[in-house]
Order: C-alpha cells, then sequence, then structure tokens
C-alpha cells in the first residue's frame, strides 16, 4: 500500500507553490501585510482561475471533484508561502452549502464560488471563544427563510465577503448575503495580517436556510477546517524551519556562521524533528473525512490541535533562531509566527479539541 501522495498531487501541490512565488513573492507579501486592505484580489482571481475556489466540488457545479486531502495539499502551500488569500473560509462556505443545501440552492450557488465570481465566507465565532456548532447561539428561524439578529467574531475576509455562511442555534447554518439590509461590518484589528478578520453584526437580517444534513452537515464544516487549518500549520512551521536553517548559514558571528554552534544545531534538529512526522497526521485525518468517516471527527480535531500546538512552538523556536531580526516587524519571521497565532485559534483551540479528543475517543 501506497502512503505518499499521488504524481497528481505532488503536481498539484508544485503548480500553486510556483504560482504563489511568482505572482506574491516576498516584496509583495510585505506590501499587502503592511496596507490597509491586505487582500488581492488579483492574486485570488488568479487561484480561481486554476481552479482551487471549488477544487472540492463536484463538476456538475464547476468544481473539480477532488477530496478533502487535496484541499488539505493545497492548504499546506498556501500556509508555507503565508498567502493572503481566502482560501479557508472561501473553501468552507462551498463545504457547508455542499453538505447542506437542498438541489435547487446548490445549483443556484455553487457555481459562482467555484469560478471564484462570488467570494464567501463563514460566519461561525461567537463571544468568549465560542466556535463549535452545538454552541451557536444566534436563534434560527423557522422554515427556509427569515431573519437573524446577532452578531459573530472573527470573520475571515469580511469585509471582502459577498456573502456569509452563518452559524445557527442548534447546529443551523443559513446564508446571507452581504448587500441584505441589517448587515453591519466592522473591521478588526489583528496580528495576522495575511488574514484580515472583521466582525459582522445582523439586525432583522434576511437569512436563507440550509436545510439539508442537520447537525452532521456543520460537523463535517468543522472537521474540514480543522484539517485545512492544520494543513496550513504544517506548512507554515515548515517553512519557519527552513529560513532559520537557511539564516544559520549566512548569519556570522565570531568569524563563522552561527550553524557551526552546537546548540543551535540541536535547536534546529529539535524544530524539524517536531514537525516533519505531523505531514502523515494530517494526511490521514484529510483520508478519513472521505474514506474513513468513523474516525473522522476525533482525527481532525487530533491534526488541529496537536499541529498547530506545533507551530506555535517553532514559531517561537525560529524567532529565537534569528536573534533580534526575529522580534522585529522588518524581519519575516513574524509574518509566520502571527499566522501561527490565527492557526492556533481559528475554530478553537488546541486546549478545546484536546478536550473533545479524550471525549470521542472514550477517555
Amino acid at each position: 500500500m501506497d502512503f505518499d501522495l499521488s504524481d497528481e498531487q505532488r503536481l498539484l501541490q508544485e503548480t500553486v507553490a510556483q504560482f504563489i512565488e511568482n505572482e506574491c513573492p516576498m516584496a509583495r507579501l510585505r506590501e499587502l501585510f503592511d496596507d490597509e486592505v491586505g487582500y488581492d484580489p488579483v492574486l485570488w482571481k488568479g487561484l480561481a482561475e486554476m481552479g482551487l475556489a471549488g477544487i472540492h466540488l463536484p463538476g456538475e457545479y464547476g468544481g473539480s471533484e477532488l477530496e478533502v486531502l487535496d484541499l488539505a495539499v493545497v492548504a499546506e502551500t498556501l500556509g508555507q508561502a503565508a498567502a493572503p488569500v481566502p482560501f479557508l473560509s472561501h473553501s468552507l462556505a462551498a463545504q457547508a452549502i455542499l453538505s447542506g443545501g437542498n438541489d435547487e440552492q446548490k445549483s443556484r450557488m455553487l457555481p459562482s464560488l467555484a469560478s471564484g465570481e462570488q467570494l464567501a465566507t463563514v460566519a461561525f465565532a461567537e463571544e468568549d471563544g465560542v466556535w463549535l456548532p452545538d454552541q451557536w447561539t444566534l436563534t434560527a428561524p423557522e422554515g427556509k427563510t427569515g431573519t437573524v439578529t446577532g452578531t459573530k467574531e472573527i470573520v475571515e475576509f469580511g469585509e471582502h465577503a459577498d456573502s456569509f455562511v452563518v452559524g445557527l442555534a442548534g447546529g443551523k447554518m443559513g446564508v446571507v448575503q452581504r448587500n441584505a439590509s441589517g448587515v453591519e461590518i466592522q473591521r478588526v484589528e489583528a496580528v495576522d495580517r495575511t488574514r484580515r478578520i472583521a466582525r459582522v453584526s445582523f439586525d432583522s437580517t434576511p437569512i436563507e436556510m440550509l436545510e439539508q444534513g442537520g447537525e452532521e452537515a456543520a460537523g463535517r464544516v468543522r472537521d474540514v477546517g480543522l484539517v485545512l487549518l492544520a494543513a496550513d500549520a504544517f506548512g507554515g512551521a515548515t517553512k519557519l524551519v527552513n529560513m532559520s536553517i537557511e539564516y544559520s548559514t549566512t548569519r556570522e558571528q565570531f568569524g563563522v556562521t552561527i550553524a557551526h554552534f552546537q546548540a543551535l544545531k540541536h535547536q534546529l534538529a529539535n524544530m524539524a524533528v517536531e514537525i516533519e512526522p505531523t505531514r502523515a497526521l494530517y494526511w490521514y485525518a484529510a483520508h478519513a473525512l472521505d474514506h474513513v468517516p468513523e474516525d473522522a471527527e476525533r482525527t481532525a480535531a487530533l491534526a488541529k490541535s496537536h499541529i498547530c500546538d506545533r507551530f506555535s512552538q517553532i514559531a517561537r523556536d525560529a524567532t529565537e533562531a534569528h536573534g533580534g531580526i526575529g522580534y522585529t516587524w522588518e524581519g519575516d519571521t513574524q509574518i509566520w509566527f502571527k499566522r501561527a497565532m490565527f492557526d492556533r485559534v481559528f475554530l478553537g483551540t488546541p486546549r478545546l479539541h484536546k478536550d473533545r479528543v479524550a471525549r470521542l475517543a472514550g477517555w
């Protein structure tokens, strides 16, 4: 049995990596990181034209009919590049409509998401660290349509989205259009400037319910999101390890490069050993979502909690390895350090999901 990626998946990663390198080199990434918008619609359009906006959607809706593992290896590549694109939230919104929408809703909504013509995001988080479907409190309307009132926090690319998939009480989901009455969007300044967030409030705002699948649909969206965050974290952590190794071979101290110092050698080796084995963890979690459903929820939570923890620690270690420059805005390590902070919190902290892993395992 072959436990490696296929040639097609390797080619997909290489193609995305080359596109990002050409279209968003470090100089361009720093521009986007420093400006007020933090979003390049041209870059996202290019990725959408490659098929990434609908990579996991059925062909009848304009998608590529690939699996969650393919989605995840793309997320790893984007995490390694710290790409400032709405791939995560857009993919989850499309997954929500695919899992929870009826045939008419899927035929109407998904083609424009698959093509990238429309940008969607998810509005799940609430105050006090509420992320999970069984914790959502916004009251769902009775019937297919109605109104919703309340506020959602940490909405990724909320200022730029055309529509929002909103998490509602009882693990239900509904779609709100950006131009609907009662929608108020407030920019929130956050540390990760590659993925801008907003607070979105609704005041008797029209909402269209996604009534198929019930709580299982919301659960799948959650689990796909956890795997994508784990993959992004793996890519980001791998990037920091490589950056630290490269820096150690060029930075000189006492007449030699710091790569000669035994203490730093140990630190770099520990960083690599911490992250490299986790590759298989997110691969299996992604695979389980399509092929081992009885194991999917637990492994998604495990991958997210463990790899995001490792990313956070490696970000600290990489900052130390870069010395004084590692702590500065002018240095590049801070970009991935802040991305690690986003990955750690979005859809719930590692502690939250470690508790879920224990419960799901019957401990």
